[in-house]
């Protein structure tokens, strides 16, 4: 049997997106990027596990802040690039602004609003 890892199509830069969608509400949480050892990583531990392509290694969701993520199911997406992670987000915030998700912003008539509230203020959630 082939290798989970091989099936996937990474990019050139040996990554893939994934998708965080929350287990029970079906909201997409967040958008980030896996390689091949975040991905096994999450896999062996449950815990998601991405790529920082700003810090240019793994981020374990949650290190910093603590609302980490629980992974409760992988998908693979039918073109094979893509990954949909399932997850219990844990301290109701995925997002680095401090709010429950990343797509916190609506397209009306020409601009952005923002319709998702902060949950908690992002300076009292990352260590300086």
């Amino acid at each position: 049997m082939s290798d989970f890892l091989d099936q996937i199509k990474w990019n050139e830069a040996g990554l893939v997106p994934a998708i965080a969608q929350d287990q029970d509400s079906g909201v997409n949480l967040m958008v980030a990027w896996m390689n091949r050892d975040a991905l096994q990583e999450t896999v062996e531990t449950n815990h998601a596990v991405y790529f920082s392509r700003s810090r240019q290694k793994l981020w374990r969701k949650g290190e910093e802040s603590g609302n980490y993520q629980v992974v409760t199911e992988i998908r693979l997406d039918c073109d094979a690039d893509v990954i949909l992670l399932k997850v219990t987000q844990k301290g109701g915030i995925a997002c680095h602004t401090g709010r429950h998700n990343c797509f916190y912003r609506i397209y009306v008539d020409g601009e952005w609003k923002t319709v998702e509230p902060v949950v908690k203020d992002p300076s009292l959630i990352y260590a300086k």
